[in-house]
């Protein structure tokens, strides 16, 4: 596995906010039955995607003290942003078609307070590589769900960005585990697979309605996120002791 310096991906992520893939010309189209089946979802991913991220830039700033990098925090606070505009388009889009903006959702208040309490960098990636994954098939399955022009372009967008969020934090989960010695490591992949595996299925059950209408029934939404943990934490992944070293800079192509 490649591992790329926190420079790279600061300059990655200041690449990537310069780039617009959203025409917010385009009038948004989205029908009653459509509505019905997204809205809900589509109001609570909103409001998840707004945190201020406080609690995991203390986690990196102190992590990064501990590992002597002191550009891995502003790698972190680039990749908040990033995850920042992801709220403010969709609830511009929510704006548009004159859709509340919640300000309260059960599942978000309880990742709020696991997250509230959470100091330690291992747990902080592993929780937020199990959302970005699980955001990747809900974003996909919106996106399949909807005609309207503008969500999907918002989506696709969104798409983008998570792709380059889950290597941000795969690199960052392989760099914390291969520092473990062999009994952690043991104990460590079976409690990530485990987390994994549970939030995969809080996030199925907060949100099948959506996954159903983006034509994901339960099995194919649970092979599709088993899939993802063996891409992000499975044995090949955390086990690759052929690690190199990565610095060139790749900025984003415009899509």
């Amino acid at each position: 596995m490649k591992i790329h310096s926190s420079t790279y991906w600061t300059r990655y992520f200041a690449g990537n906010s310069k780039i617009k893939r959203v025409d917010w010309t385009i009038s948004p189209q989205i029908s009653g039955e459509e509505s019905a089946k997204i809205l809900k979802s589509l109001q609570a991913w909103q409001l998840g995607e707004t945190s201020e991220g406080e609690h995991l830039l203390h986690a990196a700033k102190k992590y990064s003290k501990a590992i002597n990098d002191a550009e891995y925090p502003e790698a972190v606070k680039l990749f908040i942003k990033e995850e920042q505009k992801h709220g403010n388009n969709l609830g511009r889009y929510l704006d548009l078609i004159d859709a509340p903006r919640i300000k309260k959702d059960w599942g978000d208040s309880l990742f709020r307070r696991i997250r509230y309490f959470n100091t330690n960098m291992e747990l902080w990636t592993i929780a937020v590589i199990t959302v970005e994954s699980a955001a990747q098939i809900f974003y996909q399955a919106l996106k399949d769900a909807t005609k309207c022009k503008l969500l999907k372009q918002i989506c696709t967008d969104i798409l983008i960005d998570e792709a380059a969020h889950i290597t941000f934090q795969r690199e960052r989960l392989y760099i914390i585990f291969s520092q473990k010695n062999f009994f952690s490591k043991w104990v460590a992949y079976y409690a990530y697979s485990c987390f994994f595996i549970s939030t995969s299925l809080v996030v199925w059950f907060a949100h099948k309605t959506l996954f159903k209408a983006g034509r994901l029934s339960f099995w194919r939404y649970f092979n599709k996120m088993k899939f993802k943990l063996g891409k992000v934490a499975g044995r090949s992944i955390l086990y690759d002791f052929h690690t190199e070293k990565a610095e060139l800079i790749a900025l984003p192509k415009t899509v």
